[in-house]
């Protein structure tokens, strides 16, 4: 824009200004009260904030703001700087000091190693937060038989309406003998739901198992389950087996509780098998939760 410098002629009388719209909201009036307009200037326009230009620094902080399911199922999408730093361990860090202060030191203790072949085991374990968090699928029938391996003599155990008198029931739903000897059986990935092997390793990992059923009718039912530990090639590590429990009294709720502590190294699998034997068809025993949970003993 080039300025130039106007001297107003002397014999000349002096313009007056007038409000009106325009520049400044005002109006030159020159020469006899007739306007001269002067053309407002346009706001210039203000380029918008390319996160990609912020220092690495600078991005990793905001994108730690981000939930885990954002940060691995888009902002990894978007190009390979953001790619690496959604892959790096100094970005969960983050998330982890903030959401899970308490378990950092212990984090950071079984990290590992910073060239690990394997992307984003801490952004797995931010989006599964598998502690505390049953691992059991479907656990009292509410998809039918989906999730577990189902070996039964006669006919099938049943996923049914629940019965009012099992007042602690989780869900709506229940397993349900129905006579003879009948086996379910599930088999969960620690891995895949969000544990690396280094964390499980450190020994201070607890595996929780809990386990509810009762009978409605006086059905003579036996029941028994047996939880294992194994390790990659499926090789059991440890074992709890409760003895076969018979109960023959109506109207009964009971439960089944066991904790593994110092797990042994190379744990990677936890199998959850039911057993039951019923002799009154579909009122023999009815299962309505079933949980295997891992927490962390800090002390």
């Amino acid at each position: 824009m080039r300025l130039e410098l106007f001297v107003w002629p002397a014999h000349l009388p002096a313009p007056r200004v007038a409000a009106g719209p325009g520049w400044g909201n005002m109006d030159v009036v020159a020469f006899g009260g007739r306007p001269a307009r002067v053309p407002s200037v346009e706001p210039e326009r203000q380029e918008s904030l390319d996160l990609s230009q912020l220092p690495p620094e600078l991005l990793m902080m905001v994108l730690s703001h981000l939930p885990a399911h954002t940060l691995l199922d888009c902002c990894r999408l978007v190009c390979r700087r953001w790619r690496a730093l959604v892959d790096s361990q100094a970005l969960w860090l983050l998330l982890l000091a903030r959401d899970h202060c308490a378990l950092l030191r212990l984090i950071r203790s079984a990290l590992p190693a910073a060239r690990d072949a394997r992307p984003c085991l801490l952004g797995r374990f931010c989006l599964r937060k598998p502690l505390g968090r049953n691992l059991i699928r479907n656990r009292c029938g509410q998809e039918g038989h989906s999730k577990w391996v189902m070996e039964n003599d006669g006919n099938s155990m049943l996923a049914v309406e629940n019965l009012t008198f099992l007042t602690l029931a989780a869900r709506s739903t229940c397993f349900v003998s129905s006579f003879s000897w009948r086996r379910k059986k599930q088999v969960v990935d620690l891995e895949e739901e969000g544990v690396w092997p280094e964390l499980l390793d450190s020994g201070k990992i607890e595996i929780c198992i809990f386990h509810r059923w009762g009978v409605r009718h006086s059905s003579n039912c036996t029941h028994q389950i047996t939880v294992q530990l194994l390790d990659a090639n499926q090789t059991v590590l440890d074992e709890f087996s409760e003895r076969p429990y018979s109960i023959q009294q109506e109207n009964a709720s009971l439960q089944v509780t066991h904790v593994f502590s110092n797990i042994k190294t190379g744990v990677r699998f936890v199998s959850f098998e039911h057993w039951y034997q019923s002799w009154s068809g579909p009122y023999g025993a009815h299962v309505t939760t079933s949980s295997v949970t891992m927490r962390v003993h800090l002390s």
